[in-house]
């Protein structure tokens, strides 16, 4: 009797597209699913491959689809597409899928725990929080600048400023008043819920053998370990830090042709919170390389011939690598020796 060996789902929200094949490639299953009959359809099946896009909903829908044995692929998007013959439909896309996660050199995404996706949720929580911060911070030292008021840039020039407001405020319009003393109120509360955030992470990440284990490189604190050691539960998906630094965005740019070889800046590919994280380390290492810190030797001779947004990036790139190192080997950071 034939047997569906891989299928492609299609994701939705609640019309969803199966295409199932047999070992030889013959089309066995194409229909449509309710969101209701999704794992009662799965539950019929005999344990096989199941692809799906790395999109909204997929970790759950994959941890589901494991409960019930079978083998569950996700995959970037973007790496689906070229598979895409003609025309955009469901049936389309989930044929597409189906071809897709069973080419060998195609880049699968870990399926995330529960726990995983509920720190990563905390750390896109803290990243609105500090968005919205700016977006205050902006508002309250542009309306300032209305009534004459600069002040320096950082935590002690938004300082500064609210010290100023409060000495003039006698002399601002009422409406005035009320508008600044909004935009105070509500920076007061947003940093008070970003630190709750920030304490929770931190009190996961103590908790988290890869979080500590991150944390022993220089430049990876709490936040970033957390967010690596939850966004990468499988380092064994890269073959190397290189293809990790890669995925992250932060190898050059290459565009080569004809036998020559050109390489331009960092592609920027992948996940942007994690670069960000990892280039922000970076630049405070930097600015204990500037004061002599002997242990960032590394990092004081490149700042010897290069500019240091660009030492920053490089640095970036190297604990990056590191930190696959880490999660790869299951063991802590050693400095070499000196």
């Amino acid at each position: 009797m034939e047997e569906v060996s891989t299928i492609g789902l299609d994701l939705a929200k609640n019309v969803f597209q199966v295409h199932g094949i047999d070992a030889a490639g013959k089309v066995l299953v194409r229909r449509q699913l309710r969101r209701a009959e999704v794992l009662s359809f799965f539950a019929k099946l005999a344990p096989c491959l199941v692809g799906m896009e790395a999109c909204a909903t997929a970790h759950y829908w994959g941890r589901e689809l494991i409960k019930l044995g079978h083998t569950v692929k996700l995959m970037p998007p973007a790496y689906v597409k070229p598979y895409v013959k003609r025309g955009k439909t469901d049936a389309a896309d989930a044929e597409a899928i189906a071809e897709a996660v069973t080419r060998p050199t195609m880049r699968f995404v870990a399926v995330k725990s529960m726990d995983q996706q509920a720190i990563l949720m905390l750390h896109k929580v803290r990243d609105l929080l500090v968005r919205q911060r700016t977006m205050l911070i902006n508002a309250l030292r542009g309306h300032l600048a209305e009534f004459g008021v600069a002040t320096a840039r950082g935590p002690a020039g938004v300082k500064a400023a609210i010290v100023e407001l409060h000495a003039m405020q006698d002399s601002l319009p009422a409406l005035a008043r009320l508008a600044f003393h909004q935009l105070i109120d509500r920076l007061e509360v947003i940093g008070l819920e970003t630190r709750k955030v920030e304490k929770e992470i931190v009190a996961w990440c103590r908790d988290d053998d890869a979080s500590r284990r991150l944390m022993t490189i220089p430049g990876i604190g709490p936040i970033t370990a957390s967010a690596i050691a939850a966004a990468v539960p499988d380092a064994s998906l890269f073959r190397s830090g290189r293809q990790f630094a890669a995925w992250l965005g932060l190898t050059p740019r290459a565009h080569s042709s004809g036998g020559k070889e050109r390489l331009g800046g960092i592609s920027k590919q992948g996940d942007g919170y994690l670069r960000r994280l990892l280039v922000t380390g970076a630049t405070a290492v930097i600015r204990m390389a500037r004061q002599g810190n002997p242990s960032k030797v590394w990092a004081a001779r490149l700042l010897e011939r290069k500019p240091a947004r660009l030492v920053s990036v490089a640095l970036a790139n190297k604990t990056a690598r590191i930190a696959w190192a880490v999660l790869a080997r299951s063991q802590s950071y050693m400095a070499p020796a000196m």
